[in-house]
């Protein structure tokens, strides 16, 4: 049955160890991520910008991301680990360092602060960064988190609280789910398809789009993925597991290419199918994916109307049994930005 196949994919699969890398928050208001360019969209902090960066990284590598961040405005460094789940925790203490000076070139070159050890990033692998936010590259052991000596070395600094202040809490150990879940199917070795007509008609499709994935070509794989959706659509019927299971790998891939508002629409879409369906766990799996595109959506009055729809749909099947109503914790998170929505809406409205 194309419902256990699905299930056997879910399983969660062995990942590496944390990638490591490198981030500098300049004092101008700019930042980059191992010497490539971060660019936050309009009305967004560069922090969020930096922490969607890292985002979107742990799910093209299917771990957690480990980062320096250099914060030449606050004079400080901090070791921060995001996963993939968008959740963020402050692995070590912040340490503050002198100013950077002025000659040292453009924010964000790899540089590292003064006061600093490179040993929390030496024999990490580089990650190759493309416009789209997707990456390919090695991981490996991450070192101490830095020490330093002086005042404030004990404090956690305001770096770290601000890429903090918009991050669900840390996840307890659960099965992969969501875009995680599609990204270790990607990143994986499993079978590339869920029935075995669909194995005849997709198998070289499929292996081209996790390819182009896995190289960072994502516009390439956006591409492959909406024509070998369309050709399945037509062979099997918009309802077909092939189709939903494509429609899944197109979510993860807009999210990827930094658009979150159609990842979200499609997660929730096939979501809505699934419970329609009777699967409630796979629902839930979708639904996990239209949260994580949602927190990347920044404008919080969209942010409203979308979240309106994401807590409908997941209120109703934590009323049905399942993963859903045994696991409360990420629904309560996403009412609480929610409410954070609202004050922002507010705040944007008074001043306008």
């Amino acid at each position: 049955m194309a419902g256990l196949s699905f299930e056997k994919k879910r399983a969660p699969q062995p990942v590496g160890r944390p990638a490591a890398v490198s981030v500098r928050v300049s004092g101008v208001g700019g930042a980059s991520v191992d010497g490539a360019r971060i660019v936050a969209a309009p009305g967004q902090e560069i922090q969020q910008a930096v922490l969607d960066h890292l985002q979107r990284l742990a799910i093209s590598v299917g771990a957690p991301i480990r980062a320096t961040v250099h914060d030449d405005l606050a004079g400080c460094v901090v070791p921060l680990e995001v996963s993939a789940d968008g959740s963020s925790r402050v692995t070590g203490e912040a340490v503050r360092v002198g100013p950077r000076p002025s000659g040292a070139g453009t924010p964000g070159a790899g540089q590292a602060g003064a006061g600093t050890s490179g040993a929390a990033t030496s024999g990490a692998g580089e990650a190759a960064a493309g416009a789209s936010g997707a990456v390919r590259g090695s991981t490996g052991q991450v070192g101490p988190a830095p020490v330093a000596e002086g005042p404030g070395a004990d404090a956690r600094d305001a770096t770290a609280d601000s890429l903090l202040a918009d991050a669900p809490p840390e996840p307890t150990a659960t099965p992969a789910r969501g875009f995680d879940a599609v990204a270790e199917e990607v990143l994986g070795d499993g079978p590339l398809t869920e029935t075995a007509e669909g194995a005849k008609l997709l198998t070289g499709p499929m292996s081209r789009i996790n390819e182009a994935v896995r190289a960072g070509r994502i516009d390439t794989a956006a591409e492959l993925a909406d024509r070998t959706l369309a050709e399945a659509t037509a062979v099997f019927g918009p309802g077909h597991a092939e189709v939903l299971h494509l429609l899944e790998l197109s979510a993860y891939i807009a999210y990827l290419a930094g658009d979150p508002v159609r990842a979200f629409r499609l997660s929730l879409d096939v979501a809505r199918l699934r419970r329609q369906a009777r699967d409630g766990e796979a629902a839930y799996d979708n639904v996990r994916s239209a949260a994580t595109a949602w927190r990347a959506v920044r404008d919080p009055e969209e942010g409203l109307r979308l979240g309106r729809d994401l807590i409908d749909l997941w209120t109703d099947l934590t009323a049905e049994p399942g993963p859903a109503a045994d696991d409360p914790g990420p629904l309560e998170s996403a009412r609480a930005r929610m409410v954070r929505l609202t004050d922002r809406a507010a705040q944007a409205a008074a001043r306008a």
